[in-house]
Protein backbone atom coordinates (compact mmCIF):
# COMPACT_ATOMS: atom_id res chain seq x y z
CA UNK A 1 0.00 0.00 0.00
CA UNK A 2 3.17 2.28 0.76
CA UNK A 3 4.01 1.68 -2.57
CA UNK A 4 1.01 2.82 -4.58
CA UNK A 5 0.41 5.96 -2.27
CA UNK A 6 4.00 7.32 -3.49
CA UNK A 7 3.11 6.69 -6.85
CA UNK A 8 -0.07 8.55 -6.37
CA UNK A 9 1.43 11.50 -4.99
CA UNK A 10 3.91 11.49 -7.33
CA UNK A 11 1.22 11.38 -10.09
CA UNK A 12 -0.34 14.36 -8.71
CA UNK A 13 3.11 16.28 -8.50
CA UNK A 14 3.36 15.53 -11.81
CA UNK A 15 0.26 17.03 -12.40
CA UNK A 16 0.99 20.31 -10.49
CA UNK A 17 4.20 20.70 -12.47
CA UNK A 18 2.32 20.55 -15.67
CA UNK A 19 -0.39 22.47 -14.93
CA UNK A 20 2.30 25.31 -13.98
CA UNK A 21 3.35 24.86 -17.21
CA UNK A 22 0.22 25.70 -19.13
CA UNK A 23 -0.55 29.00 -16.64
CA UNK A 24 -0.70 32.11 -18.44
CA UNK A 25 0.68 34.05 -15.91
CA UNK A 26 -0.45 37.77 -17.19
CA UNK A 27 -4.54 35.95 -17.43
CA UNK A 28 -4.50 33.48 -14.89
CA UNK A 29 -7.95 33.07 -14.49
CA UNK A 30 -9.19 33.13 -18.04
CA UNK A 31 -9.37 30.69 -20.89
CA UNK A 32 -7.02 27.44 -20.40
CA UNK A 33 -5.43 29.17 -17.49
CA UNK A 34 -8.36 28.74 -15.29
CA UNK A 35 -8.32 25.02 -15.88
CA UNK A 36 -4.97 24.41 -15.28
CA UNK A 37 -5.43 26.35 -11.86
CA UNK A 38 -8.41 23.84 -10.93
CA UNK A 39 -6.28 21.02 -12.13
CA UNK A 40 -3.29 22.76 -9.63
CA UNK A 41 -5.85 22.94 -6.90
CA UNK A 42 -7.28 19.28 -7.27
CA UNK A 43 -3.55 17.65 -7.65
CA UNK A 44 -2.52 19.23 -4.18
CA UNK A 45 -6.02 18.31 -2.71
CA UNK A 46 -4.97 14.70 -3.55
CA UNK A 47 -2.14 14.92 -2.34
CA UNK A 48 -3.08 15.93 1.18
CA UNK A 49 -5.78 13.52 0.93
CA UNK A 50 -2.94 10.43 0.41
CA UNK A 51 -0.66 11.85 2.58
CA UNK A 52 -3.70 12.10 5.43
CA UNK A 53 -4.41 7.87 4.44
CA UNK A 54 -0.52 7.23 5.02
CA UNK A 55 -0.66 9.07 7.95
CA UNK A 56 -3.46 7.21 9.47
CA UNK A 57 -2.30 3.61 8.12
CA UNK A 58 1.16 4.31 10.32
CA UNK A 59 -1.28 5.20 13.74
CA UNK A 60 -3.11 2.01 12.88
CA UNK A 61 0.05 -0.04 12.80
CA UNK A 62 1.24 1.82 16.14
CA UNK A 63 -1.86 1.08 17.92
CA UNK A 64 -1.73 -2.89 16.44
CA UNK A 65 1.70 -3.18 17.63
CA UNK A 66 0.75 -2.43 21.28
CA UNK A 67 -2.09 -4.74 21.67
Amino acid sequence: MKIFTNILVILALGLIVFNITLLDFKNPLQGNSMVAFIGIAASICAVLILLIFRMSKNIEEKMNDKF
